[in-house]
């Protein structure tokens, strides 16, 4: 096992950061000219959907048949969401034993709107049902949320439209996921925000707002510019969004998001799919990969391979080096 030794964990002083900030990046996972290599090998993937969970055509127009987990039927992405340069720094925060439930593109071409200010405590968003739910605290809910791990397999620039976050504001929920909110996919590109195109592909994230009036201070916001290959880890309770698509036509942005949690917290609990953007998805093939460590709670689906044969193997984080 001395070739699985940690070379990623977070040092105390990056933890006490992360814990502080609510992220931590931009961290180089790969070269840019290596990512480059992958996404052309990714790209060329994703039409075959011979091996993919979801059925074609399931969700509406807005994330389209290639958006969710593909990492299940693509070997790339299957290597990429156990990437050491993540999971270990993942495992720093959550602890040793990982799953990863959940995996987006996250594209954006010429004249797309910015993607509103936004946080995710259960992602029941759409429909009001939580889709992930943490143990409880002293019979209380835990406060929730999931460490998102967000590369860019693109330059993501302003004008391209990359990532805005809001530093030390992921401990308070300003929305209430509960309420669930209605999909209208004609405001998509049409909503204006402080003066600036904002959306959330069909949905307006302020019918979630506790208070009505409160609005997101900007002045806390800072643009996250990122090469091709690096990511940034942050805890979906942090305020972020993204600036619009103001470039040139050639110049379109892709990122990648994987979503990690203990082996403690209940994925999709009591649901046989996942409604919104107008459509769902059937859960019936769908299951979370061990990342690392181990899973002694039982409570979720797990697969150990995609539908590719491709086997995955848990990196053991918690064995001293040397072992």
């Amino acid at each position: 096992m001395s070739d699985q030794i940690s070379d990623f964990r977070l040092t105390p002083e990056e933890l006490a950061k992360f814990k502080e900030q609510g992220f931590i990046g931009p961290l180089k996972v790969y070269e840019p000219e290596d990512m480059e290599k992958r996404w052309n090998e990714i790209r060329r993937a994703i039409p075959d959907r011979s091996l993919a969970i979801y059925p074609e055509n399931s969700l509406g127009a807005v994330t389209n048949l290639s958006n969710y987990d593909r990492h299940l039927d693509i070997d790339l992405l299957s290597e990429h969401i156990m990437n050491r340069a993540i999971a270990e720094r993942v495992s720093s925060i959550l602890g040793p034993d990982l799953l990863c439930w959940r995996t987006e593109f996250f594209p954006k071409y010429q004249g797309d709107e910015g993607t509103d200010w936004h946080q995710a405590s259960t992602f029941g968003n759409a429909s009001g049902r939580p889709q992930i739910q943490w143990p409880t605290v002293n019979d209380a809910p835990a406060f929730g949320g999931t460490i998102t791990a967000w590369t860019a397999f693109t330059h993501s620039t302003r004008e391209n439209g990359c990532l805005q976050l809001m530093p030390g504001t992921h401990r308070v929920m300003n929305y209430d996921e509960s309420l669930g909110m209605s999909y209208n996919p004609e405001t998509i590109n049409k909503l204006e925000k402080d003066s600036i195109k904002r959306g959330f592909f069909g949905y307006d994230y302020r019918q979630l707002q506790k208070d009505p009036d409160w609005r997101p201070d900007e002045s806390q916001a800072f643009s996250l510019v990122m090469q091709p290959g690096e990511c940034v880890i942050f805890w979906s309770t942090l305020m972020h969004g993204s600036l619009p698509h103001t470039g040139s036509k050639k110049d379109y942005r892709m990122g990648f998001a994987t979503r990690y949690v203990p082996t403690s917290v209940k994925v999709y609990p009591d649901s046989e799919d996942v409604a919104e953007y107008g459509g769902k998805i059937p859960l019936d093939n769908f299951a979370s990969v061990l990342v690392s460590g181990k899973d002694e709670h039982g409570i979720n689906r797990l697969t150990d391979r995609s539908r590719r044969d491709y086997t995955f193997t848990p990196w053991d984080f918690t064995r001293p080096a040397g072992s």
